[in-house]
């Protein structure tokens, strides 16, 4: 009889869910250009995790199963971001064997008490059972459907002004993981369209810290570089996504070009 090994799986099963809840600072990028190669690279460079981006990137639920494989291959887990946090794209997200997911555009406590049964399986939520599908193996290991409710990561998006006014409110719900704040959607919805430096901008980002910190819940929010990122670890932010797959690369040719042609 042949031995199924259950310990070998690219899957995440719940390690990052573990230090995220326990306050650990976490490290990712988001990928956008739609490569299962570019991801893999990420990965491999050491990052935490990945954030595939179905909101704005290039690619498509059907590259990230292709993802998770990639990533978890380094030990790296994948998040998604769903293009709407409707029920079935956040279940096909999670089947794919996502980490967890991040549930974009949302205006209220209210709005994102509804969505979060998206993410469990019955009784605590309506997301569909099926086995035959990358999160449980494709129907080996079954135990899963015991487990994924606590390993599910919920990171809920706080980029409109509904958000921000209710985050404490947001912040109080159990499900609720992560804060994320998206600074260009939020810069944009406070009137102040791309000045991370004005008050305005400032404050919501102290509200934001101020209602995870009460709550026990992580603080996150997207840096375009490292001297940024480091500058909101400071601020009491630690689940840190720095770039993405396009603007590393940009970043990293156009200052080789810069050094050589100077």
């Amino acid at each position: 009889m042949a031995h199924l090994n259950s310990t070998m799986t690219p899957l995440d099963k719940g390690a990052l869910a573990e230090r995220i809840r326990a306050g650990e600072t976490t490290i990712g990028s988001f990928a956008g250009l739609g490569s299962t190669m570019a991801i893999e690279v990420l990965a491999a460079a050491g990052l935490d995790w990945i954030l595939v981006d179905l909101e704005h990137g290039g690619g498509s639920e059907d590259g990230v199963g292709d993802a998770v494989a990639a990533a978890g291959g380094y030990g790296a887990g994948t998040f998604v971001r769903v293009e709407t946090p409707d029920r079935i794209r956040i279940g096909r997200a999670l089947d794919a064997g996502a980490a967890g997911v991040m549930l974009p555009r949302v205006d209220s406590a209210d709005e994102v008490a509804t969505i979060i049964p998206h993410l469990h399986y019955p009784p605590l939520g309506d997301r569909g059972v099926a086995t035959y599908n990358r999160s449980l193996r494709w129907g080996m290991d079954k135990d899963a459907l015991q487990t994924s409710d606590s390993e599910v990561i919920t990171i809920v998006q706080i980029e409109t002004t509904g958000a921000l006014a209710e985050v404490d409110e947001i912040a109080a719900i159990d499900a609720v993981d992560v804060l994320f704040v998206g600074p260009l959607d939020l810069s944009y919805a406070l009137g102040v369209p791309l000045d991370f430096t004005a008050p305005a901008f400032l404050d919501a980002l102290e509200a934001v810290v101020a209602a995870a910190r009460k709550h026990g819940k992580s603080a996150g929010i997207l840096s375009a570089d490292a001297g940024v990122a480091s500058t909101r670890a400071g601020q009491g932010f630690t689940f840190l996504p720095v770039g993405s797959d396009s603007t590393l690369l940009a970043d990293t040719v156009t200052a080789v070009i810069s050094a050589l042609r100077d």
